[in-house]
């Protein structure tokens, strides 16, 4: 099985060229980086954190940093500086290893799925899903858990416009419901 990475220099780089009209290569399109977001406000129990950040650094391959909350919101409970989510960018290697299982072993185990609507693209052509339950990733066979965390990810591309963003992922392989 050939990688995302092969594939991408292999077959995607020539049919979005012939597609868009790109007369370089280095104008297609690609895949900038991955950012994975869990919120844990609702989490006040320092073992859950804990046990978040071990999930997302398994299901990663890179440890998450904590982002703490910008300012104190009285109806949300939340103080400046708590931690209220953890945040991991990944590229390269272990962005491509993490796009594979998510395409290929954890959207379609993903309970109800039918697909990802064009709505979930911005103007530029970025992809941002809510995965609902954290045990859909293959790394989670077998693990002990105490509670379901979701988490969102936003896969982030160079292209240009929503329609380049949409048919650079179809190549990809991601399930895009038309």
């Amino acid at each position: 099985m050939t990688t995302l990475q092969e594939k991408y220099k292999k077959s995607i780089i020539p049919a979005m060229q012939k597609t868009f009209g790109h007369s370089n290569a280095m104008a297609v399109p690609r895949i900038e980086k991955v950012v994975v977001n869990c919120g844990v406000g609702r989490m006040r129990d320092e073992k859950e954190h804990t046990e978040v950040q071990k999930f997302l650094t398994e299901i990663t391959g890179q440890k998450p940093a904590p982002r703490a909350a910008k300012k104190a919101i009285a109806s949300f409970k939340t103080r400046q500086g708590l931690i209220i989510g953890y945040q991991v960018t990944l590229r390269g290697k272990r962005m491509y290893d993490f796009l594979s299982r998510l395409i290929n072993i954890a959207l379609p185990r993903t309970r109800d799925f039918r697909g990802i609507t064009e709505s979930s693209f911005d103007a530029k052509g970025n992809l941002t899903i809510g995965i609902k339950e954290h045990i859909v990733f293959p790394e989670m066979i077998g693990a002990d858990y105490r509670f379901l965390f979701g988490f969102e990810i936003t896969v982030v591309t160079s292209a240009r416009t929503r329609k380049e963003g949409v048919e650079l992922l179809k190549l990809f392989g991601f399930p895009i419901a038309s």
